[in-house]
């Protein structure tokens, strides 16, 4: 019996996460993986009752998977759906049609908009590997991205997703640079300003290199995977939504670039405005704000390299038609207690309820946010809008909002806590003269987070304050023991606070 390209193989789960990279596993004596020279990380095509998805394959050499079957990871599964008996054929994958702007990228060539579209469309259908996205996000790295080629590539991740269009009128919208554990403004400032009476329909990203996006955040009190159509009806209920970007597919080439950039942890200041901005135009948002934590442990260290961020961002954001303003703010400490999800929920739903124990630096952040963008909208002075918005939490109005607004995506419910506490106790007498905020989240992430939503740590800490003999340092939360251990290593040999012993 000849053996061909189109062989079928019968599909079955693999039951392995490989994030957003569809894989399939192959027996190595498969058939068709000999007869085509099929080797473990090649490109390949799937047929599939009609579909098309380039794959990449890795071999099996024990009997998990027989020489008839082609095991598919989650990430394939979810694509493809396939029915119960499902077979599929196999061949090789031609080269993604950008193959040669790739190539030039790499080598230093500037890139034209048709090269960046072409990029962008072949890593949302998966014709380039994360091996060839890493070379790209590389190749773009530092400085390699001038003006024109970030807006070329602002358009391009437009281009490939939807985009929503509200027919008019002010739509805000907010963005946090990062880097500051903690930072969770994003929730406390929708609420204000939708119970103001503003339109603010808040995309966010889950955690890339941080312990908690705002989206995992948001998601331990509410439903945030809504689609386009769900989104919209929030919005024009509440006039707010807090949900998760890869749902709704705003700019979702974005997405792909950091599944690679995670592991890398790195991007640049073009791709960073790309990502922003983007999604910010797919979202239809005309008047943004962005805030800028400067620090030498956050995402930007200096004002030298602020300024330069700022710069590309008011330039990108003029060519596409966008009112932007950029706020710079304090990123040498973390913010409010908690670091984590569902920590970090906690702090959340204190500043909207006016609890006495409601950390006053993640209120007084939030509020600043809103009197810039009021500022930002109607050329009110700082001063005034800071004041509604003070009033708008005083009042409870912005509590109830923000009540609603999880209602509509689906209910409200309470963050729930760790089964494991562990406190790091203070052995004397000493002063914080600096905290190393990378430090910090390293932490919380070994505690288990974003994984485990109630996972992190929590911290009152701050520079210049003194800590007593015997009290707490910080708090670590886990959901196992070995998470506990790690991240109680990891402080011994990495400790996030630098103390200083008083005289």
């Amino acid at each position: 019996m000849l053996i061909t390209a189109s062989t079928p193989l019968h599909v079955i789960r693999a039951g392995i996460d490989t994030y957003q990279q569809p894989v399939v596993y192959m027996h190595r004596d498969c058939e068709v993986c000999r007869a085509e020279g099929f080797s473990a990380l090649t490109r390949i095509e799937m047929h599939l009752a009609g579909q098309v998805l380039v794959v990449t394959l890795n071999v099996v050499t024990d009997d998990r998977v027989t020489p008839e079957q082609v095991a598919l990871s989650e990430a394939a599964w979810r694509m493809l759906q396939p029915r119960p008996g499902s077979v599929a054929t196999f061949r090789h994958a031609p080269p993604p049609t950008s193959a040669a702007a790739l190539r030039a990228k790499v080598f230093g060539e500037r890139l034209d908009s048709a090269q960046y579209l072409a990029l962008m469309k072949d890593a949302l259908a998966s014709r380039l590997s994360d091996l060839e996205l890493a070379a790209f996000v590389t190749a773009c790295a530092g400085d390699r991205l001038d003006d024109a080629e970030t807006l070329a590539l602002t358009h391009a991740m437009i281009a490939v997703g939807e985009r929503l269009d509200w027919g008019g009128g002010v739509v805000l919208d907010k963005h946090c640079v990062g880097g500051l554990p903690g930072n969770r403004t994003t929730p406390i400032v929708v609420a204000i300003l939708a119970a103001l009476g503003y339109r603010i329909p808040k995309t966010s990203s889950r955690a890339i290199t941080s312990p908690a996006g705002t989206a995992d955040t948001m998601e331990v009190m509410a439903p945030v995977s809504l689609d386009l159509p769900a989104m919209r009806r929030v919005v024009e209920q509440e006039g707010g939504c807090v949900v998760w970007g890869g749902t709704v597919r705003l700019s979702p080439a974005d997405d792909v670039l950091i599944r690679v950039e995670r592991p890398l942890d790195f991007d640049s200041d073009g791709q960073l405005v790309a990502s922003v901005l983007s999604k910010k135009a797919a979202a239809g948002s005309n008047h943004v704000l962005i805030d800028l934590p400067v620090g030498l442990t956050a995402k930007v260290r200096s004002n030298v390299s602020a300024e330069r961020l700022a710069a590309r961002l008011r330039t990108t954001a003029a060519a596409l038609g966008m009112t932007l303003a950029v706020h710079r703010s304090d990123g040498r400490q973390p913010v409010g207690l908690g670091i984590g999800p569902a920590l970090e929920a906690r702090d959340v739903l204190r500043v909207l309820r006016g609890a006495a124990d409601a950390p006053a630096d993640l209120r007084e952040r939030a509020v600043a946010l809103v009197g810039a963008l009021l500022q930002l909208v109607t050329g009110m002075p700082m001063d005034r809008g800071r004041a509604q918005a003070e009033a708008t939490l005083a009042t409870g109005a912005a509590w109830t909002k923000f009540h609603r607004i999880c209602e509509a995506q689906g209910g409200f419910r309470e963050p729930s806590q760790a089964t494991l506490r562990h406190p790091i106790i203070a052995t004397e007498t000493q002063r914080v003269i600096d905290i190393d905020n990378r430090r910090l989240a390293r932490l919380a992430k070994l505690a288990g987070a974003p994984s485990s939503p109630t996972a992190g740590l929590e911290t009152a800490l701050r520079i210049g304050a003194v800590v007593e003999t015997g009290q707490p340092l910080l708090t670590l939360h886990a959901q196992t023991r070995g998470e506990l251990a790690y991240a109680l290593d990891y402080a011994a040999a990495y400790p996030p606070f630098t103390l200083e012993r008083m005289a």
